[in-house]
């Protein structure tokens, strides 16, 4: 343990022995943090993944630098599959303590491997995607973006939870059950995880059927003891008679007993036992082609974000090498700059840098598209403003007012600094009749070149201008 003031290593007593600083509170401090790592440790060994974040969290809120304990947060973050979160806590690790940190080799596997980063930035946007569809009712469409993302990242466990949530709102509990159980499996205490599986047990357990009390009759019967045996007389039986047409009589009421019998009890269990079996075999029916039909569902849904994907790549490959993609931009740029150099035809490169920021947003080109641009726009700059000068003269001293202005307007964008051809230009708009134009003109010569002779001239010009108004 260092003091804080100086950075001397601190002895036992409660004082740093170099600069004599007060460092007992310091030490609790530092103590308490180390208290809430080793508890973060333990519960990450058990795979308490919810109860280690906390406790490290503690750990850094009493010590900020406890390198080790930022280090295992960022771990137990990438064990619950959010690799974002992890990668940012190793980043902060690594600004704090440059050198022999081990958040160094963490990132640079992540880094080096730049598959898993395109997996990670994907399983990032369809979960996002599939919150959106939550929120917008596409429930179905939401489990397929899950599916994929857990594909990409099986210890997804937010995404897991969400799935599951889907699950038990369509009532497919077993399937709900499967996804917590996977969820436990990487985080053995998630407060929400055990909430959710509380529900869906509770769900799933049968009730208790109550129990029937089967109450015998009791047998009335003459018990006696005759010499070894016993004999057992029931009452209230009368021994037959001896008499043939009872004894047929007997048979005939038997006969009329055991037919009643099959006809009122036998026959109508059977044939509830035949209409049992028969909807069973319906039910199951229906389910099999419910599966099916969901399971068609799915593979439509999936179908479709196929072909909104192989859509979406088609656009960016138009972007890049259509008629006006980025390409094709690139390929105009570095003609126009080759003809210039080639040539020195400096109206041929104008006409071509005008035509490719025609097609693009400059801001959002690449720095060496710019520069080569601006190399290009500064080389033919002045000879290009010096020749529309010269063509905007001519067409002035003959009269033709808006070829003058055409002109003129193109050699001050390429040299803002020609007095001359601004002051002509404010002349030709005064000349044509535009006299805001003019005005404007006439303003933006005294403000550029104030003292000079065309600047005096702009504002007697100018004030002639606002009175006529």
């Amino acid at each position: 343990m260092f003091c804080y003031n100086c950075g001397c290593h601190l002895s036992e007593h409660d004082f740093c022995t170099s600069c004599g600083a007060d460092v007992s509170l310091y030490k609790k401090v530092i103590r308490v943090s180390n208290m809430y790592y080793n508890e973060g440790l333990e519960k990450a060994g058990v795979r308490d993944l919810s109860g280690a974040i906390v406790s490290l969290r503690q750990s850094l809120k009493f010590n900020k630098d406890n390198i080790k304990a930022r280090n295992l947060l960022g771990l137990v973050y990438y064990e619950m599959g959010e690799v974002v979160t992890a990668l940012s806590q190793w980043v902060i690790s690594k600004n704090m303590q440059p050198e022999k940190n081990i958040a160094d080799e963490y990132i640079e596997r992540l880094q080096s491997n730049s598959g898993r980063l395109d997996s990670i930035n994907q399983t990032i946007k369809k979960y996002n995607r599939a919150l959106a569809q939550c929120s917008q009712g596409n429930k179905d469409l939401a489990v397929i973006q899950l599916k994929k993302v857990l594909s990409l990242n099986p210890k997804f466990v937010h995404a897991r939870q969400l799935l599951a949530l889907l699950y038990m709102e369509r009532a497919e509990w077993e399937r709900a059950e499967r996804e917590l159980r996977r969820c436990m499996d990487i985080d053995r205490n998630n407060l929400q995880t055990m909430r959710y599986l509380k529900e869906v047990e509770q769900t799933l357990m049968p009730d208790d059927g109550e129990k029937q009390i089967v109450k015998r009759k009791k047998e009335e019967a003459v018990r006696y003891q005759s010499d070894n045996e016993l004999i057992i007389q029931p009452l209230n039986v009368k021994e037959p008679g001896r008499s043939g047409v009872s004894t047929v009589l007997n048979l005939a009421i038997g006969l009329v007993i055991g037919l009643a019998v099959m006809y009122f009890l036998v026959m109508p269990a059977a044939q509830s036992r035949a209409k049992n079996e028969a909807q069973e075999t319906i039910t199951k029916i229906s389910n099999e082609s419910d599966a099916k039909t969901v399971r068609i569902q799915e593979l439509e849904s999936q179908i479709s974000g196929l072909e909104t994907d192989v859509s979406e790549l088609n656009t960016q490959i138009d972007g890049f090498v259509g008629e006006d993609g980025t390409l094709q931009i690139i390929e105009s740029l570095l003609q126009a700059a080759a003809g210039y150099v080639k040539n020195g035809d400096v109206v041929a490169a104008a006409t071509a840098l005008e035509a490719v920021s025609e097609k693009v947003n400059m801001e959002q080109m690449t720095e060496g598209f710019q520069q080569l641009y601006g190399a290009v726009f500064e080389k033919i700059g002045p000879d290009l403003a010096t020749e529309y000068y010269n063509t905007g003269n001519d067409a002035y001293r003959a009269g033709n007012y808006p070829e003058a202005i055409e002109a003129l307007t193109r050699a001050v964008n390429y040299d803002a600094a020609n007095m001359e051809a601004l002051y002509l230009l404010a002349q030709s708009y005064n000349s044509n009749g535009n006299k805001t134009e003019a005005i404007a003109a006439y303003d933006k010569v005294i403000e550029l070149f104030p003292g000079t002779q065309r600047a005096r001239s702009s504002q007697q010009a100018r004030d002639k201008l606002a009175a006529d108004n």
